[in-house]
């Protein structure tokens, strides 16, 4: 809930005040239960656990990789599962969040699309993996560098006003207080949700998931493109509104004689011309069911290469494959 919405849960009986300290417990001081908030009177309290329960996601599991990534399998109220992922590094953290439970979008490289769609995340879902993966690893402290991706589970601009109301929660200073530019949402390339995420006034960074060289190979590789063509795709990042500290991020899985050329990386490069850009490369992570290989690392550097050529071009290193929390591994894997 946004302060608005708090303000009428209380009612008109309670003083005003009142909503401000609720909702500094909540995303300020990030309270574990209500009861513990003692700047509200006791009967009050007591009212607020019983009609609104805070709505965290219970652990059902945690998986710690030898990196010292961990992947969380978190119990939603209605006994849905998803996944959340912590990362950290020298310097900051990040921590990969999911916006749907499964995902429509069948990428042929992924294993969350095994799963399909189950349902969309509320934006209380969407924040309560930011708290509740945070809290177990103190990333929310003062003088914390922390970086939210939603690049988990589903596909964001499908679920856009949940991610939306999330991302003002996230970024509002008088609650968790993040900075706009540390988040990022990742997209298959839905184009009316391009455009639409483009009109918000606060908003996440924008990455595309880019994976072919051409409409052909992007088609049987992300059947998505049936609907929402490359060119149309290429035509929305050039009408993006970017804000003057913004790139588009292109993320580009490299998938073992398929789509890792020289001359695919080539005709990368001419895709994007002209366009405020950065592009990721991430070799398959690969896992059960998914019918491809990764290349060697002589070959990812070789693509990067030529990329780079004329776009800043980053190799993106997986981080805990060894318990399937990788890009396009989280598919609730024991």
């Amino acid at each position: 809930m946004e302060l608005s919405e708090i303000r009428e849960i209380l009612g008109a009986d309670q003083p005003g005040f009142r909503a401000r300290q609720l909702y500094q417990a909540l995303y300020r001081r990030r309270v574990a239960a209500i009861p513990e908030i003692s700047t509200l009177p006791a009967a009050l309290r007591h009212r607020l656990a019983e009609e609104h329960p805070l709505g965290l996601p219970a652990l059902e599991r945690r998986y710690e990789s030898t990196v010292g990534t961990r992947r969380y399998l978190l119990r939603l109220e209605d006994g849905r599962t998803v996944e959340a992922v912590w990362m950290p590094e020298p310097g900051r953290d990040t921590i990969c969040i999911s916006t749907q439970a499964g995902c429509p979008v069948n990428c042929r490289f992924c294993m969350t699309a095994l799963m399909g769609l189950e349902r969309n995340l509320t934006a209380g879902e969407i924040v309560g993996q930011v708290l509740f993966v945070a809290g177990d690893n103190g990333g929310l402290e003062e003088g914390s560098r922390l970086n939210i991706v939603m690049m988990g589970m589903g596909e964001p601009l499908l679920n856009l006003p949940n991610v939306i109301k999330a991302t003002r929660l996230l970024t509002d200073p008088g609650g968790i207080g993040l900075s706009p530019r540390r988040i990022t949402l990742s997209t298959a390339g839905i184009l009316p949700g391009i455009a639409e995420l483009g009109r918000e006034p606060v908003r996440p960074r924008l990455a595309i998931s880019l994976n072919a060289s051409t409409e052909e190979m992007r088609r049987e590789l992300m059947p998505i493109t049936r609907k929402y063509h490359l060119k149309d795709l290429l035509e929305a990042c050039r009408a993006y509104p970017l804000r003057p500290w913004e790139k588009l991020t292109f993320e580009y899985v490299l998938l073992r004689d398929v789509n890792d050329s020289d001359a695919d990386a080539r005709r990368v490069v001419k895709l994007l011309a002209n366009l405020n850009a950065k592009v990721n490369l991430i070799a398959l992570n690969p896992g059960p069911g998914i019918p491809f290989e990764s290349p060697g690392p002589e070959r990812v550097l070789a693509f990067q290469a030529i990329v780079r050529r004329s776009l800043p071009c980053f190799i993106r290193k997986p981080r805990g494959r060894d318990i399937f929390a990788a890009c396009g591994q989280l598919k609730r894997n024991s």
